[in-house]
């Protein structure tokens, strides 16, 4: 099958960049919606497997596709594993988990890095299983048990003082940030960090939390390894300006799980180049001037050779 090709393409790669580097692998999964027009109720041939979907860009239901996207990545390679639609017949914590299933285990400790839709106990169960501990954002309502206490977190948050916390560097942004390790709802010990911005200490609107199932790395680690998963928010934004996620055609979902392969391809080849691993970016940009060449030699060659105009407007039609 194509798709377990270029899978296994992708494996080989991530992890020969494993075994050089000796970074870990990062398995990032998010979801995203490809939107589109919703159809009238008269629609002989509406899209296949569309449906309203709660966009938390938008904020509101949004008509389309939804994506759950696996990228995998080590040392800044990034490389998308599989896009998955996600039709309501599979829910997304049983599309992730047969992923996990069916990724090799690492030579080295990995992550699976994920919002808060994400971090469940079967999730987690499932990666420790193949070598990579969960680091995720958490719904600030997930229940913990300090000092074997039931409450909330964000209920929790209220009682702690600066004294408690350490200022924390992420970026170009400071945070106090609090760390608790013990039992979470649905995940039987871990660390969680509770996190305020510098000037919003005790704010409720910018509270944050988190939940690492690696209770070896220290405060500053786990933000850092986290913040990698905004690389996942960077492939959505490219496949919809470049490849066109979001403005396909296609109605039949069979057609539609082909071109998002197509588009993985794509991704690939743009981030491998000529055997060069390097950034989507520039991946893409090369093969845009390399077509554009192309181009313009072939009209060139046109030209020396008297050729009629027809055939060059065809080109360029």
């Amino acid at each position: 099958m194509p798709e377990d090709i270029l899978k296994q393409t992708i494996i080989d790669i991530i992890y020969h960049e494993v075994a050089v580097t000796g970074k870990p692998v990062l398995c990032i999964v998010d979801d995203t919606i490809s939107s589109h027009t919703k159809p009238s109720s008269k629609a002989l041939h509406p899209i296949g497997d569309a449906y309203f979907h709660q966009s938390l860009l938008k904020r509101k239901q949004d008509y389309g596709h939804q994506a759950a996207a696996i990228i995998l990545s080590c040392n800044g390679l990034v490389l998308n594993y599989a896009i998955i639609m996600y039709n309501k017949s599979k829910s997304k914590i049983d599309i992730v988990r047969g992923i996990a299933q069916e990724l090799p285990v690492p030579p080295v400790i990995s992550y699976f890095l994920c919002d808060s839709w994400y971090t469940t106990g079967k999730l987690s169960d499932a990666f420790i299983k193949k070598g990579f501990y969960t680091i995720g954002a958490l719904k600030t309502n997930r229940i913990i048990f300090p000092c074997g206490i039931k409450q909330g977190t964000s209920g929790f948050a209220l009682y702690i003082h600066k004294e408690d916390t350490s200022l924390v560097t992420v970026g170009n942004r400071k945070f106090y940030i609090y760390q608790y390790e013990g039992k979470l709802n649905g995940i039987d010990n871990a660390v969680v960090l509770i996190s305020y911005p510098e000037n919003a200490f005790h704010n409720t609107k910018a509270l944050h939390a988190f939940v690492c199932t690696d209770v070896s790395l220290t405060t500053e680690e786990i933000p850092a390894v986290y913040v990698k998963r905004w690389s996942i928010e960077l492939f959505f934004r490219q496949s919809k300006e470049k490849p066109a996620i979001n403005k396909y055609q296609i109605r039949s979902p069979q057609g539609i799980h082909r071109y998002w392969l197509i588009m993985s391809l794509v991704h690939l080849l743009c981030c491998t180049k000529t055997g060069e691993l390097c950034p989507f970016e520039g991946g893409y940009a090369c093969f845009q001037s390399k077509i554009q060449k192309e181009r313009i030699t072939y009209i060139y060659q046109c030209g020396a050779n008297h050729c009629p105009l027809d055939a060059i407007l065809d080109l360029v039609a």
